[in-house]
């Protein structure tokens, strides 16, 4: 676990944006939810899906702190992420269902999913594959004096792999408005990160290379949003960034994963740290909301997230016709289907 010196602002200021935050991170654990009924009902694409259930507040936290036109990438964990900065959940569950709906026309399911016009440059399944993106993005909007920035998401599994550092050595050498968003929710797959790193404090790694770093609780929704808020105007500026959010992954890596590795009593004490259910103690506490007003809003989300599972199910496969569709420049011919050219050739013999 990461060290209890490395935490700041573990209760930050109030902040009446608190019932906006406390929206999207319910959003957020709802549609999870929702995918995790997909998958059950055999309605999802592929075999393999992760959910962010104990993590919504690094999605929320951070991005209320991106504008339009800030681009990001997110790793295979990432649908809380883009749920928070503005994607329909109708069409993000059409995609995890592999439907023509869908962002990505079903073809990207639910570890690829990626939409330009949200600033989406993609979700990776490699571990660590996507940050080397928002290089190319953050040198474009230095180049162009767009004001923006770009922001990788990724797990502490990454902070192993050497693109991290190859990027945030280029971010701070061309002083690049970027920031590295570390989520780290204990575990690498199967593996705590106390056995796979000697210094779990990582934001001491982005030190080295000259960025702003530091860690933040992600128990509390509102010190994300406050570290957040503070880096992002740094790298507006030129100061690239390096934010870790502690947080704990509530279920096994993916849906099929009942996290042998774990114990009862870790999960038990680790599923009390639930940034919803603290941002909704916070509510009441301080009469920024009553729970009758809370009651109403969970049952609109509840609704909203059941009504992408309908819409999901009503939608159409993407067509065979399709299949080489935005792999191929559109100018170039398609290839010829094997079975058309198996065809082909028997039919001279």
């Amino acid at each position: 676990m990461t060290k209890p010196e490395a935490i700041h602002a573990a209760s930050a200021r109030p902040n009446t944006d608190l019932p906006q935050l406390y929206r999207t991170m319910r959003r957020i654990r709802t549609f999870e939810e929702r995918v995790g009924e997909l998958f059950v009902r055999g309605q999802s694409a592929g075999s393999m899906l992760h959910l962010s259930i104990g993590e919504e507040s690094a999605a929320a936290g951070f991005c209320a702190h991106m504008q339009d036109g800030d681009t990001f990438t997110t790793h295979h964990r990432g649908h809380g992420i883009f749920l928070a900065r503005g994607a329909d959940p109708n069409r993000m569950m059409a995609e995890i269902g592999g439907k023509e709906a869908g962002y990505c026309r079903g073809k990207g399911g639910s570890m690829h999913i990626a939409d330009m016009g949200l600033g989406h440059l993609g979700a990776n399944a490699i571990v660590g594959g996507g940050i080397p993106a928002i290089i190319g993005a953050g040198l474009a909007a230095r180049h162009h004096g767009t004001g923006k920035i770009s922001v990788a998401f990724f797990g502490d599994g990454a902070t192993g792999q050497g693109i991290l550092y190859e990027s945030m050595n280029m971010a701070a050498l061309w002083r690049l408005p970027c920031v590295f968003v570390c989520i780290n929710n204990q575990y690498g797959m199967g593996t705590r990160i106390d056995q796979a790193t000697a210094n779990a404090v990582l934001h001491e790694r982005a030190h080295a290379f000259g960025l702003a770093a530091e860690t933040v609780d992600g128990l509390n929704v509102e010190a994300v949003a406050e570290a957040a808020e503070r880096l992002v105007a740094g790298a507006r500026e030129g100061r690239p960034a390096f934010l870790v959010v502690d947080c704990y992954r509530f279920y096994g890596h993916a849906r099929k994963d009942k996290s042998p590795y774990r114990d009862a009593t870790e999960e038990e004490t680790g599923r009390r740290k639930d940034p919803v259910a603290f941002a909704r103690a916070a509510l009441l506490e301080r009469g920024l909301a009553d729970a009758a007003e809370l009651d109403a809003l969970d049952a609109q989300i509840d609704a909203e997230m059941d009504a992408t599972i309908d819409f999901t199910i009503a939608q159409t496969e993407p067509p065979l016709s399709t299949m080489f569709r935005d792999v191929y420049a559109p100018e170039e011919p398609e290839p010829e289907p094997v079975r058309t050219r198996i065809d082909r050739i028997l039919a001279r013999a």
